[in-house]
């Protein structure tokens, strides 16, 4: 509720809520002050006076989240709102991840302060990005002379403002690069204070291989190391974060800085190329269409695309696979490869989804949502004490594809089903990973905490009905429970609906002061 006077102490006073400020300490009652864009005051303001004042009564009042691995910038300059993500609470959102970015730096940088968006914005620089400016799509190792054009690309774009360097190393053209070659790249993020964040090679049967490469790579540029989106890919495969985690706690305890995010579904949502084996996708779709169409290596990525339904993302059938947008075919979306194997009067056995993965590839290509995640290795994924909360979701135009659930959920659905309702994480502990961890890890000043001198990126909520309602068979449902949001001092969302405010500004990295 929302109140105002003039001649005030504070421009906002928040009333009566329970701060849960970050930290991971344990919940207290105080008032918050704010003056322009930051808090000026936590105490007793009883006695003090504010141009706007809001009760939170019976409600939280935390951090704003900050989600650092999204792929917002899908969706942010058609919705500079980002109705999506400010109505679960987030207050700042990270681009630029799994190796892909937009480039130069600066440019895209002077474009979204162009724009003004509701949340607060800062990107990586995607390696991927970068390799195939170089390089283009070819599957080799780069020359000297690529090498040292690629490091200079990354040097601008810390200077930029990058927070670090992101890897796709299981997408063209990530995939075609040495751990050499990202350590020699990870080597000039990290003079600039930046992190390493990578969508690591593989998910599923080499996982292990996967953080070990990882871990290696911040050892050997010296840098901090985050695990994006840290999943356990395929049945065969369910438990593996046993060891994944025990991984990153034995290199911790050397010295070795590593973090993970997590999204807290059992499915995973990416281009339908994650089927098509990597070799065939070299030099780019006009060369994966010629060896689709050459019977020497056709039935060699039919075979590549069988594997990684039967044992990767397809979780053993085709049913598990759904189409949630394809541009050229509309009405595919929201259905699996066996039922677009039946439609076509074919059985539907992986064999058969190979050929309509061909189809649907001719056709213009796809994003799809794999189920092949068990739910154990996500609540131990997620209870790891360096694990932080993140979508990897675009922004979204309300009702149109199908889209994961994260897009419009993730913030709501941990707070409500994996606080609230099974105990998974303490609130407290909860916030923490939304909040100050994620600030801690990308180098992201005065934001993720509740304290005196820090910017007002502020979530109210209620934690008895916040939860999330997108669903995969539904999914452009807002999160409900989220009262207010405050970004820079500024509110954004109140009564659970968003004002249209656009107070967001860039958060340059380390390396642009430098």
């Amino acid at each position: 509720m929302l109140a105002s006077c003039s001649n005030a102490d504070f421009d906002i006073v928040i009333r009566n809520g329970t701060i849960v400020d970050g930290s991971g300490d344990e919940a207290y009652k105080k008032d918050i002050g704010i003056i322009n864009d930051k808090i000026i005051k936590i105490g007793d303001l009883s006695n003090h006076s504010s141009r706007i004042t809001i009760d939170a009564t019976n409600l939280i009042v935390s951090p704003g989240f900050i989600d650092s691995h999204t792929h917002a910038i899908r969706g942010i300059f058609d919705v500079p709102t980002a109705e999506s993500s400010l109505l679960q609470g987030i207050t700042t959102l990270t681009d630029g991840n799994d190796g892909t970015s937009p480039y130069p730096i600066d440019e895209h940088y002077q474009k979204i302060e162009h724009t003004k968006i509701s949340p607060n914005w800062a990107v990586f620089v995607g390696q991927g990005t970068i390799r195939q400016k170089v390089m283009g799509l070819e599957n080799r190792d780069p020359t000297d002379s690529e090498l040292s054009k690629m490091e200079m690309l990354i040097k601008e774009a810390m200077e930029d403002g990058a927070l670090g360097i992101s890897t796709g190393l299981f997408y063209v053209p990530g995939s075609f690069s040495s751990t050499s070659e990202v350590i020699s790249l990870s080597k000039i993020a990290s003079s600039y204070g930046g992190i390493y964040i990578s969508h690591m090679r593989e998910e599923a049967v080499d996982i292990l291989k996967s953080v070990n490469e990882t871990i290696n790579i911040g050892i050997e540029a010296k840098i901090p190391v985050q695990i994006t989106h840290h999943k356990i890919i395929g049945k065969d495969n369910w438990g593996l974060s046993y060891e994944t985690l025990k991984l990153v706690d034995n290199a911790i305890a050397e010295g070795v800085k590593v973090s993970i995010d997590q999204y807290p579904y059992t499915a995973s949502q990416t281009s339908i190329r994650a089927l098509i084996p990597q070799w065939a996708q070299a030099g780019g779709r006009n060369n994966l269409l010629a060896r689709i169409d050459d019977p020497k290596t056709r039935q060699l990525i039919i075979d590549g695309i069988i594997e990684r339904i039967l044992f990767d993302r397809g979780g053993g059938h085709p049913k598990n696979i759904f189409i949630s947008k394809s541009s050229w075919n509309t009405s595919m979306e929201g259905k699996n490869l066996a039922e677009l194997c039946i439609e076509r009067n074919l059985e539907p056995s992986p064999y058969n989804a190979a050929i309509v993965v061909f189809e649907i590839i001719k056709g213009g290509g796809a994003t799809a949502v794999y189920h092949a995640i068990n739910s154990d290795d996500v609540d131990r994924i997620m209870q790891h004490p360096m694990t932080s909360i993140a979508s990897d979701g675009p922004i979204t135009l309300f009702n149109v594809g199908s889209p994961h659930p994260r897009t419009y959920g993730t913030y709501a659905r941990v707070l409500g089903r994996y606080v609230r309702d099974r105990n998974i994480l303490s609130l407290e502990e909860a916030i923490r990973k939304m909040t100050s961890l994620p600030a801690q890890i990308l180098s992201i000043n005065k934001r993720g905490l509740l304290r005196e001198g820090y910017y007002a990126d502020i979530t109210i909520f209620d934690p008895e009905t916040i939860i999330d309602k997108a669903t995969f068979e539904d999914p452009h449902q807002y999160a409900i429970g989220i009262n207010t949001v405050l970004v820079n001092g500024v509110i954004v969302v109140e009564n659970g609906l968003h004002n249209g405010n656009r107070p967001g500004r860039v958060l340059r990295g380390p390396g642009y002061n430098l």
